[in-house]
């Protein structure tokens, strides 16, 4: 009898483990304050805030914003319940203060976030209360950008950016969502940047910085709006119709670029390899610098690759004897930008040295000849035959799949510049039957990569190809010629495509639509036509496809970033706020109104690469809690 009442009393106890209680769900409640919430005639530069529980501050620096903004950093800290504010700047005038603390403020146990809670204080009569929100997305590509500082000037001159700090400041949350509370009635400039030297002035071209063409004038109105409140997740309780004081304007949006650097100098100089070098400088030129062999004659000694803006240009050396020295002394003449903000001569004396001296370049060539004696006398001592040395072959890449697109050329590219091109050497046929009949072809340079060149031909769909290439056919700047190409490929139907049509409404300027993949990568380009439509044919099935375009105000057929000093926007973008998975032998035609969808809306969050922050949500925490326990609520 005993032993079943302790076996019972067993049981019952260990019929659930304790988990230690639901979830506490509930934020800090602020108490009170020192100044008093929206207090005036403030004096005093120390403010403690006083909260219901035990608190702590999560990611201050990035969440907590003081406006108007302080050259000397604030110190705010947790004190158990308080939070403690020590403002070091001067306080100005008949001037409302706030700190926005955003989501900042969180209970010390099971971090309940107390939501957007901002304090206030003035140091005049009133206390000013306007607000303006809105949104920052990078011009490029409509991401929006988080943490960048969005601020208001009085003062209406275009040099305040430069000159004067902020009056109002806010930041940016993950959404790119802004607010700027405690805006007193008046006119304004807003702006956006990106302070890298945290001195609320905007003084280099490596910051990003946004501007709005538009006064602002903040106004408030009564407004309504739907509260839902809900019995549980799928069922809803009650819709209420509330009121609320609406602030305005609350839609801005202001489009954040880099300006294009226009200060010359040299950035960078690398010798990368023993027989190439490349000159970097920070911003695009004219004309190329002019370089002198200190050690060498410079006359007719290299092969000069330069990108588009000759910011970027590699010089491979010809002679073996010279790219062979330890270190090469060259003098650089090339136009610098002086403090004057003016172009001047300048001459630069670079000395670059080889990876390797020859000393250890001789040692290491050393080491492989007795690697190979070794090898010899070891084939010798078992009665084989030496090995043949290998024939060296200039490396080539033969980009020509044997399922080819049909709206691509074949490509060959190359690890050196090439000396020497036999295009009759290179042969393209096409199956004729059971025949190979010869086609003509173009071989041209790419325009923009260096050692690139492109076979053109008049490919036909679901038609098969052979490229051959006789051996010798090309030569490479040191003198080893290519390995002989015999391949063959077929083009693909016309029924393996989709297609995509655009009908576009609200141009009226000179653009350009991009198609791109899940990654952002532009896969093609097309301009709109005066009608206002874009067309993509041959597009893989399988695949999804997303759709931006550009204003190409100067027609150079790229984007172009702002200008601040010059007030010029940087070019519009746009996202059709939609994908396609393409289909095989399928047509997709679509009427595109580039203003039907506010611009903050357009890019799907599946292609955004700034990602909103998840807001915590503790009651799914105790549902997930009760489930575990088998309970149903």
């Amino acid at each position: 009898m005993l032993l079943m009442m302790v076996i019972i009393g067993y049981s019952c106890a260990s019929m659930g483990t304790p988990d230690g209680g639901p979830y506490d769900e509930m934020p800090p409640k602020f108490v009170g304050s020192s100044p008093r919430l929206h207090a005036v005639n403030v004096k005093e530069k120390k403010i403690e805030l006083e909260f219901d529980e035990f608190i702590k501050l999560e990611k201050p620096s990035e969440k907590v914003v003081v406006s108007p903004p302080q050259l000397e950093q604030p110190e705010i800290k947790v004190v158990g319940k308080k939070v403690v504010a020590q403002l070091f700047d001067t306080l100005k005038h008949a001037t409302t203060y706030t700190i926005d603390f955003s989501d900042a403020i969180v209970d010390n146990n099971e971090g309940n976030p107390m939501g957007n809670f901002t304090y206030s204080f003035s140091t005049g009569a009133t206390i000013d209360t306007m607000e303006v929100s809105g949104a920052v997305l990078n011009a490029e590509d409509l991401e929006p950008i988080k943490g960048i500082q969005v601020g208001l000037h009085m003062n209406l001159n275009d040099s305040a950016l430069n000159t004067l700090p902020f009056d109002r400041v806010s930041r940016t949350d993950s959404r790119g969502r802004f607010s700027i509370r405690g805006v007193a009635p008046g006119k304004y400039r807003i702006y956006a940047l990106m302070d890298g030297n945290q001195n609320y002035l905007y003084d280099s071209k490596t910051e990003t910085v946004a501007f709005s063409d538009s006064i602002i004038i903040p106004s408030m109105m009564p407004a309504t709006r739907q509260d839902t409140l809900w019995k549980d997740t799928l069922t809803i309780d009650t819709i209420k119709t509330v009121g609320y004081t609406r602030f305005m304007p609350d839609d801005i949006i202001l489009r954040a670029f880099k300006e294009e650097n226009t200060r010359q100098y040299l950035s960078r100089k690398e010798r990368d390899k023993e027989n190439h070098f490349i000159l970097t400088f920070s911003a695009k030129a004219d004309t190329l610098p002019t370089l002198k062999g200190l050690n060498f004659d410079e006359k007719d000694a290299f092969v000069i690759e330069a990108n588009e803006g000759n910011d970027s240009i590699c010089y491979w050396v010809k002679d073996s004897l010279v790219y062979q020295m330890d270190t090469l002394a060259i003098q650089v003449d090339y136009l610098y930008t002086d403090t004057l903000d003016q172009l001047v001569p300048k001459t630069d004396t670079l000395y670059l040295a080889n990876k390797l001296t020859r000393e250890q370049r001789d040692k290491l060539k050393k080491q492989e000849e007795e690697k190979k004696e070794k090898e010899r006398k070891k084939r010798e001592k078992k009665g084989e035959a030496p090995k043949p040395e290998p024939t060296l072959f200039l490396k080539m890449n033969v980009d020509a799949p044997s399922a080819f697109d049909i709206n691509r050329n074949v490509v060959l590219s190359f690890d050196e510049p090439l000396a020497r091109i036999d295009t009759s050497s290179i042969h393209v046929s096409v199956k004729e039957d059971t025949l190979w009949v010869e086609k003509p072809f173009i071989l041209v340079a790419d325009s923009v990569i260096p050692r690139r060149y492109e076979i053109l031909a008049d490919w036909q769909p679901d038609r098969e190809y052979q490229l051959k290439i006789d051996s010798t056919a090309i030569t490479g700047l040191y003198g080893l010629h290519t390995d002989k190409v015999d391949q063959s490929f077929k083009v693909k139907k016309l029924d393996e495509y989709g297609t995509l049509f655009f009908n576009i409404r609200g141009v009226n300027q000179p653009a350009i639509v991009e198609l791109l993949d899940a990654a952002g990568k532009v896969i093609r380009q097309q301009r709109v036509t005066p009608e206002g439509t874009a067309d993509f044919y041959y597009l893989a099935p399988n695949t999804k496809y997303y759709v931006r375009m550009f204003m190409d105000r100067n027609g150079n057929g790229k984007w172009d970033t702002g200008n601040v000093e010059k007030r010029m926007q940087p070019e519009e973008v746009y996202y059709l706020p939609k994908s396609w998975e393409m289909k095989a032998n399928f047509d997709f035609e679509e009427t595109w109104d580039i203003h039907s969808t506010p611009v903050d809306k357009q890019k799907l969050d599946e292609i955004k690469k700034q990602k909103p922050e998840e807001v915590k949500k503790v009651q799914e925490r105790n549902k997930e809690r009760a489930k575990k326990l088998g309970r149903t609520s």
